[in-house]
């Protein structure tokens, strides 16, 4: 049992880290990015940069509002 709690520490530490509003941020972001593909005929060409566009979106405003003056 110990062996599955470390195991699934360890992932969310990896995918969570120190600020869960980026990785939402990213998982939103992801499955939006799938859904658009999957809805539409989007070339590859085209999608890939608007989608990591998106992420660096997604990630500029959790990081803005964790460093936003209170």
């Amino acid at each position: 049992m110990g062996f599955i709690r470390g195991f699934g520490q360890f992932w969310y530490d990896l995918i969570v880290g120190d600020d869960w509003k980026i990785a939402v941020a990213v998982v939103v972001t992801l499955a939006l990015g799938t859904v658009v593909l999957l809805a539409f005929a989007v070339s590859a060409v085209v999608f890939a940069p608007v989608l990591g566009v998106c992420l660096m979106a997604a990630f500029a405003i959790a990081l803005r509002i964790d460093t936003r003056d209170r």
